[in-house]
């Protein structure tokens, strides 16, 4: 069953309850729905949890916690995709980002080197921005979308395989 695979990899809810950063969201939080697992709950976390892989700020979280509470998707599955962004993945996630988009703006790739420094950001981020930007939000919608849709089609053929298979369940 789909829902016993999620249940082993997600943290305890009580965890993600007292977490200091998510405290903001208040009673919020104990909405049974944000952690419930089915086939619905599932793939909006998926979409919720990609999309937010891919805005380049430090609060990626919650932002992704705040858009689960507003969606009514899994919480903790939301919070936790977003964690494809981290300090072995980001810069070629974020370059990867920044040649999408100006493939998509039409502009030639310039060469430069990533740090994740003030001094850098400042200075560099201010000619690349654009098809930066581009490129995450491109890349944001399609693993969104690509996410859901591969969440929901996994789970329905899990389903369908289960009760094709099951003895008790007379077939039509």
């Amino acid at each position: 069953m789909p829902r016993k695979f999620f249940q082993r990899f997600l943290p305890n809810p009580q965890t993600i309850k007292e977490n200091k950063a998510l405290q903001i969201f208040g009673d919020w939080l104990h909405e049974p729905n944000l952690w419930h697992l089915s086939r619905r709950s599932v793939a909006g976390a998926f979409a919720v949890g990609l999309f937010f892989a891919w805005v380049p700020v430090p609060f990626q979280m919650v932002l992704a916690a705040g858009t689960a509470i507003w969606l009514r998707t899994n919480l903790p599955l939301s919070v936790v995709l977003v964690w494809i962004t981290n300090p072995v993945t980001i810069t070629p996630m974020f370059y990867f980002a920044y040649v999408v988009g100006t493939w998509i703006i039409g502009e030639p790739a310039t060469d430069f080197s990533f740090e994740l420094t003030m001094d850098w950001l400042l200075n560099e981020l201010s000619a690349i921005w654009l098809p930066f930007l581009v490129g995450c939000f491109t890349l944001a919608s399609i693993s969104s979308l690509i996410g859901y849709f591969t969440v929901e089609g996994i789970w329905r053929y899990l389903i369908l395989k289960q009760r094709s298979s099951s003895p008790h369940i007379k077939k039509k």
